[in-house]
């Protein structure tokens, strides 16, 4: 490919925005105009994934191409090695101009600062909504204004001073919807009139499922705090009117910062018509996973169910991607970064553990993809008590497996997620399933082996060799 063949690449993630509080994925709750345009002009991916449903290892993964086993960023305290290769590395290489704005979340100080970039400025840790501190190229400074705005000014400073004859990989990562969910001035009362819907599962009471689920520390009625809701309720609010009335509070504030991201996203989308460069940009909408919105009563992410492991993923490439398509192709955040290489006209190494999807992106999948996906969450107990877990999902079915015993106890989970698609039934036990569960322990060893997971979290599981 020539140099000048090479297309830029526009790479926007937030942080915990849920697939189904985007528009064009169906949303019950809100409307995004600005992100739908990347769907309407491109391509929308209903069955893109996690391997592990918490940010900071999300955030590795998708640097690297590998699982967190592969990159050492199981969970949120190990920080990454900026010494290690990594896709915007190779890119720079490649003569890409580079720049990342926004979250990094992967730790700081020398040897976890970005690397790999032109220009970076990033919020320590999580940041904050309003008048945030940035580590812009080492050095600290605080901007103000609303977090989601400052990311997109800073983004439209770098294209707008950018050498124009070279191709630009831009990493443009919003702090929000990540809770405590503080919207800005313009959105503040975005809603304040209306009542949004609950979700179907809202008054889950986790019959029927591994202890797991009731044993997680995430409940919207009983787990959040007043930084959370930033109001005490009403008095004399039954249990299950305080459940609803959280509810209103959390995700109406959510949604006012989903609001904003659109709105951001919009502006971006505009400088790029204006400058001529809608054509030759590969333009990515995405979240670092998913995230609850009261389904299953719950907020937070972390368990391989649905809505948690479902990562948002809009594409636009008007010279490959044909408008208004959609494809149901198992993608995991392991092939970001070979994605980004094809286009870059670069090999992806060998030690990368995703695949380019490009060939789906335009239409033909190959005949030997992926038709299931593994997963481990780490993190057992601490904040949100969830157990850690491995698991694999099929197109159809989804195996999980808790295998700490403290506080116990060990146990399978099974979803037939054709029959049950909001995971509320596990029938591991249930005799006409015997045959698919052993199918699927059989797939999950080999999906353990195939990545190289040498951990074996299943007692009794033929050791991993070589």
């Amino acid at each position: 490919m020539a140099k000048s063949d090479r297309p830029n690449i526009l790479y926007i993630m937030s942080d915990d925005h849920a697939a189904h509080a985007i528009s064009a994925y169906g949303s019950r709750i809100n409307e995004t105009p600005n992100i739908d345009r990347i769907a309407n002009e491109g391509m929308r991916l209903d069955n893109c994934f996690c391997t592990n449903s918490i940010c900071t290892p999300s955030r590795a993964t998708i640097l690297t191409g590998l699982y967190s086993h592969k990159n050492d960023v199981r969970t949120l305290s190990e920080k990454f090695d900026s010494s290690r290769e990594h896709v915007a590395k190779m890119l720079q290489r490649a003569g890409y101009q580079t720049a990342i704005i926004g979250k990094w979340h992967l730790g700081h100080g020398e040897g976890h600062d970005p690397t790999g970039f032109d220009y970076w400025s990033v919020v320590p840790g999580q940041g904050l909504y309003h008048s945030p501190v940035f580590i812009e190229m080492g050095r600290r400074k605080t901007i103000p204004g609303y977090a989601t705005d400052i990311i997109t000014d800073l983004s439209l400073e770098w294209l707008k001073q950018r050498d124009p004859d070279r191709p630009f990989f831009l990493m443009v990562h919003h702090k929000a919807p990540h809770r405590p969910w503080q919207p800005d001035a313009k959105h503040a009362h975005l809603y304040e009139d209306v009542e949004i819907p609950e979700p179907p599962t809202f008054y889950d009471d986790y019959s029927n499922r591994a202890a797991a689920a009731a044993a997680a520390e995430m409940r919207i009625d009983r787990d959040m705090t007043f930084t959370d809701l930033k109001e005490d309720p009403p008095e004399g609010l039954t249990p299950l009117e305080r459940k609803r009335w959280n509810y209103q509070r959390y995700i109406k504030d959510y949604l006012r910062c989903v609001a904003s991201i659109d709105d951001n996203v919009g502006r971006i989308l505009d400088y790029l018509d204006a400058e001529g460069l809608t054509e030759n940009t590969v333009v990515i909408y995405t979240s670092d996973q998913g995230f609850f919105l009261g389904d299953h009563g719950w907020y937070d992410k972390r368990f391989f169910y649905e809505e948690s492991l479902r990562m948002p993923f809009l594409i636009r490439y008007p010279k490959e991607i044909a408008p208004g398509t959609s494809s149901d192709a198992i993608i995991i955040n392991p092939d970001f970064a070979p994605l980004f290489l094809d286009y870059a006209g670069l090999p992806a190494p060998d030690w990368m553990q995703g695949r380019s999807f490009r060939s789906i992106l335009q239409g033909s999948a190959p005949d030997d993809w992926r038709e299931s996906m593994y997963y481990r969450y780490y993190m057992h107990g601490g904040e949100h008590n969830v157990y850690a877990h491995y698991g694999v999902r099929t197109r159809r079915f989804k195996l999980i497996y808790y295998y700490k015993d403290d506080p116990g106890p060990r146990e399978w989970e099974l979803f037939d997620l054709e029959k049950d698609p909001y995971e509320m039934r596990n029938v591991v036990n249930e005799p006409e399933y015997a045959e698919v569960v052993e199918q699927l322990k059989a797939e999950l060893h080999r999906l353990r082996v195939l990545y190289e997971d040498d951990e074996d979290p299943w007692e009794g599981e033929p050791a991993f060799t070589e």
